[in-house]
């Protein structure tokens, strides 16, 4: 796992009213909403910073990691359109979060308002689903088990079609699944050369044989 680059370069507020997301109902009729769009590799909060906000990506990614002590990077999850992230306990963000690429991004005031309130759980419920899920992936299966659940996961979250978009480097790929870069790559071509998945460009997969990645995931 290696270690990123940490900064953050100014976001810039987008001059259109994007409405291709739909804001979450509550939070609609009470805040105001702006997208913010943020280069590749920005920061949007850095670990130890007040958590003031819910975060919901308009388009493009996010990733979410914490620096270990010895300097690797662990990835605890991806985040893409539609999606929220940013939710913490106590108040205050235990990881950082950053663009994987060139990404727009609302913020949500916390604390919500009563009425709003009863939309947060579900959402911060599915969050915890989708990191216990990781955690089983990362704790129990080989390699191959590991990044087959990616694409998988990754397909469902991206309206189930077998053309899926991967904007995130295998770099941030293996250190979201404990492998090596090298480790990625190799089990990348052996799907391929087996005819599980097609690489239709460098950050486009098509997953040919569906069926087989899921019984790999177990």
């Amino acid at each position: 796992m290696s270690a990123p680059l940490a900064h953050r370069p100014a976001p810039q507020k987008s001059q259109k009213d994007a409405r291709s997301i739909p804001v979450l109902p509550g939070f609609a009729a009470t805040q105001q909403h702006q997208l913010v769009l943020y280069p590749a590799n920005s920061e949007i909060y850095g670990q130890g910073e007040k958590a003031v906000a819910l975060y919901q990506v308009e388009f493009g990614a996010v990733r979410v990691f914490r620096l270990l002590s010895d300097g690797r990077r662990q990835i605890s999850g991806f985040y893409v359109a539609g999606e929220v992230f940013g939710f913490e306990a106590d108040g205050y963000h235990h990881f950082f979060a950053e663009a994987i690429c060139s990404a727009g991004v609302r913020a949500y005031r916390l604390p919500p308002s009563a009425e709003v309130a009863h939309e947060i759980l579900p959402l911060a419920l599915q969050a915890l689903v989708r990191t216990q899920e990781h955690l089983l992936v990362i704790g129990r299966q080989n390699a191959a088990e590991r990044v087959a659940a990616f694409l998988v996961d990754m397909m469902e979250r991206q309206g189930g079609l077998r053309q899926i978009e991967l904007v995130m480097q295998r770099t941030d790929i293996g250190d979201y699944l404990g492998l090596t870069i090298e480790t990625v790559s190799r089990t990348f071509s052996r799907f391929r050369e087996a005819g599980y998945i097609r690489l239709v460009s460098s950050r486009t997969v098509e997953l040919v044989k569906v069926d087989a990645l899921r019984s790999l995931c177990g």
